[in-house]
């Protein structure tokens, strides 16, 4: 169990020097914000995902602090040696390739490390690919959930989708734009004909949103392939609780609805029997007449 612990970043006398978690831009170098280039132009060393990366962008602004690599192949052995320079008075910018560091990248354990050696951990505002895309995608704000990237195996992110069937939040997910129509698919399969928003290339001069329903997102997918970084964000299940008119039906007519809009009979059955309270087991027998 961690031991409780109070941050005063920026008050009362410092040993140690700090950690700064500083975000970098998702794809438009303009997005860097005045605060972090100054915090990577005062620091005393900078930890980054892929240096090679990141010397564009410190070129680009013509900041001349070293580098350290520092990802998740290598993490473990280079924590001791960062920890020992912030001890020594020093502080560290720590940078992913993009966006926030920790946010599906590295440094989750450098900034542990550092608080259970009590040293001072700063995060910086800026760039989140997740949280940009969601407040223009005109699907609900709050509540939303983030989960990075989803499982690649087909059955695996098929357990995953109907293990958040029922969750109202708004759900945010970053995808490869080879596994889009793939991913679209289970997801439809899982969740039904949802509203969804596929963001792609944000910030860049190719930024594009297509608004709809998962399947309309699907055809256009066949008509206009996409190329870039992808986010996919999927109304959560308020959009899809039970209406007036859904009470209407029976239960098997209510399951047979939700067939037809692309459920499979195991997963409409088993959302039809929660939203009613009635007992899958036996709502299943009705359906098949058994």
């Amino acid at each position: 169990m961690e031991k409780f612990n109070i941050q005063r970043s920026f008050k009362g006398e410092k040993v140690a020097g700090k950690l700064y978690l500083v975000p970098t831009p998702i794809g438009n170098m303009q997005d860097m914000t005045l605060r972090s280039l100054e915090t990577l132009k005062t620091v005393d060393l900078i930890c980054s995902e892929d240096t090679r990366n990141t010397l564009r962008l410190l070129n680009h602004f013509e900041i001349k602090v070293p580098q350290e690599s520092f990802h998740e192949h290598n993490s473990h052995e280079k924590i001791p040696k960062l920890l020992e320079f912030l001890h020594s008075g020093k502080s560290i910018a720590q940078v992913s390739d993009a966006g926030m560091p920790s946010i599906s990248d590295p440094g989750h354990d450098l900034v542990k490390a550092a608080i259970a050696a009590e040293i001072d951990v700063v995060a910086l505002p800026g760039a989140s690919a997740g949280i940009t895309a969601l407040i223009a995608s005109g699907l609900v704000p709050q509540p939303h959930i983030f989960y990075g990237f989803l499982p690649r195996k087909k059955g695996e992110q098929r357990q995953f989708f109907e293990s958040k069937l029922y969750y109202p939040e708004t759900q945010i997910f970053y995808e490869s734009p080879f596994r889009v129509a793939d991913t679209l698919e289970n997801m439809k399969e899982s969740y039904g004909n949802r509203h969804v928003v596929l963001v792609r290339e944000l910030t860049k001069i190719y930024e594009e949103y297509r608004r709809g329903t998962i399947s309309e997102v699907l055809s256009s997918l066949t008509d206009q392939p996409i190329k870039g970084e992808c986010l996919i964000i999927v109304s959560g299940a308020d959009e899809n609780a039970v209406s007036t008119d859904e009470l209407e039906l029976t239960a098997l007519e209510a399951v047979s609805t939700l067939i037809a809009e692309g459920l499979k009979t195991n997963v409409a059955i088993k959302q039809v029997a929660k939203e009613r309270g009635l007992n899958r087991q036996e709502l299943y027998a009705q359906f098949h007449d058994l």
